[in-house]
């Protein structure tokens, strides 16, 4: 096939192309890196445009810029969607890299045997992202170009997509597509390919806990006044009961329950418990009671702690009873559960459990919705027969633990359900040290993508 066989003559190219991506530190979190995320959106204009794209322009927002291009070859044709983005996570802590998390290097490990692209951003989302910006040049440069293609790629999606939904609302008719694709989730494996069908949504907060008006002498005044450090513990201890059940009152009213075949449905998924412990050196899995690994990082909702800090850190000692205590804190929601209903939730039960030794702020940080698409829809049939297709497998519907706001929002306003295609793996560390992307994975990706478009295009015909 003419796409394939430029895919192949261009392997080289198309890979080091994606390493200069990784090369630039477009971290959206941290200010420090403000030039590296405008220059990210640069190279990713410049990518759509060499890549035969008509129309390609950066949309200015409040924050960090969306990119848009599209290739209009027929009005009267089936336009796909693409959404990625180029910003990435920070980094840190650096010290844990085995290698600079912004100098790409590729390694070949037990589960990727021909070779993984070790960078941040690698698989979360710039490696899987640029797939569709090099099947789209494939089938261009081959003239197998079988649908209208519009792209969307923004720069904050690991801060909370603060600017994309006015961005959305505002440009509905830009926008407009048949269907969508999003490239930010994983499959269960290389030989068990999979398609996401549901992720679940997030609400973020910060909280702080002040005692005293200074830091104190640990001796002078420790056991008689409360160190906030001990009380923020108990108190997000106390969040959850022996059972793993969060004790926020109202947390669980709206949950979406699965009926029990649905449940079995959903565990027929391959799964190796003992694999899945190896893999991250654990000796036991943890979590809510009377419920599968994979239900309780698919259906049930969550409450982690994702960083906490007060006091003295630096080297050596020193005893000081903090006046301040701070911590991070997720919560992972499933349908029908709404975000800023459990911010409130949250804000409301924190500071009713406070003692009076302590006060307490509470900020609600960002969030967004779960979702669930559609797998019986002509996208999701062209995203399966395409994968069927490279991979050799039907893939499995799937339900990931992870949270993508946008999701929810392009069903409401766009009035379609993403198909969810991821290509990374569960193993690729995203968000951790040492984050990593299948050099296969990458180019059975842009294959299976240009696979997507002519069944799309087939069926839609019918």
């Amino acid at each position: 096939m003419a796409v394939n066989d430029f895919i192949r003559d261009n392997k080289d190219r198309f890979l080091n192309e994606l390493l200069d991506l990784l090369r630039i530190p477009s971290v959206s979190a941290d200010p420090k890196f403000k030039k590296d995320v405008f220059a990210a959106a640069n190279f990713v204009k410049e990518s759509l445009e060499k890549a035969g794209a008509d129309t390609v322009e950066i949309c200015e927002t409040p924050g960090y810029p969306i990119v848009y291009g599209e290739k209009i070859i027929d009005p009267t044709l089936q336009t796909v969607l693409v959404y990625g983005h180029y910003d990435v996570q920070p980094a840190d802590p650096y010290e844990l890299w085995d290698s600079p998390p912004f100098e790409p290097v590729i390694k070949k490990t037990k589960i990727h045997p021909e070779g993984a692209i070790f960078a941040r951003g690698s698989a979360d989302d710039k490696g899987q992202f640029y797939m569709y910006v090099k099947a789209f040049e494939a089938m261009m440069a081959s003239g197998d170009l079988p649908c209208n293609v519009k792209f969307m790629i923004e720069g904050e999606e690991e801060v909370g997509s603060d600017n994309l939904e006015k961005f959305v609302i505002e440009n509905k008719e830009k926008l407009k597509a048949d269907v969508i694709l999003i490239s930010d989730t994983h499959m269960i494996s290389m030989q068990d390919p999979s398609i996401t069908v549901g992720l679940r949504g997030m609400a973020y907060m910060e909280v702080e806990v002040r005692g005293s008006n200074r830091d104190l002498h640990s001796g002078t005044y420790g056991g008689a006044v409360a160190n906030p450090i001990n009380v923020l513990c108990d108190m997000i201890a106390s969040m959850k009961d022996e059972n793993d059940h969060i004790t926020i009152p109202g947390f669980y009213d709206k949950v979406q329950e699965l009926t029990a075949a649905q449940r079995e449905r959903l565990n027929e998924a391959p799964f190796d418990l003992n694999e899945y412990q190896d893999k991250l050196d654990i000796e036991a899995v943890h979590g809510e009671k009377d419920y599968t690994t994979i239900e309780r990082v698919g259906i049930r909702p969550t409450l982690d702690v994702n960083g906490i800090w007060g006091g003295y850190i630096g080297e050596g000692a020193k005893t000081v009873l903090p006046s301040k205590a701070h911590a991070k804190i997720s919560m992972r929601l499933v349908p029908d559960q709404d975000w800023h209903e459990i911010s409130e939730l949250f804000e409301n039960y924190f500071k009713s459990i406070a003692p009076k030794s302590v006060k307490v702020k509470v900020r609600a940080h960002h969030g967004g919705a779960p979702a669930v698409v559609s797998d019986s829809s002509v996208g999701y049939k062209a995203a399966e027969a395409a994968m069927e297709e490279t991979f050799g497998k039907r893939p499995i519907p799937t339900r990931e633990g992870g949270s993508i706001p946008i999701v929810a929002l392009f069903q409401k306003e766009l009035g379609s359900d993403p198909i969810l295609f991821g290509f990374g793996l569960d193993t690729d560390a995203l968000h951790s040290p040492n984050e990593h992307y299948g050099v296969k994975n990458y180019f059975m990706g842009i294959e299976t993508i240009a696979a997507f478009f002519r069944q799309f295009r087939k069926l839609t015909d019918k």
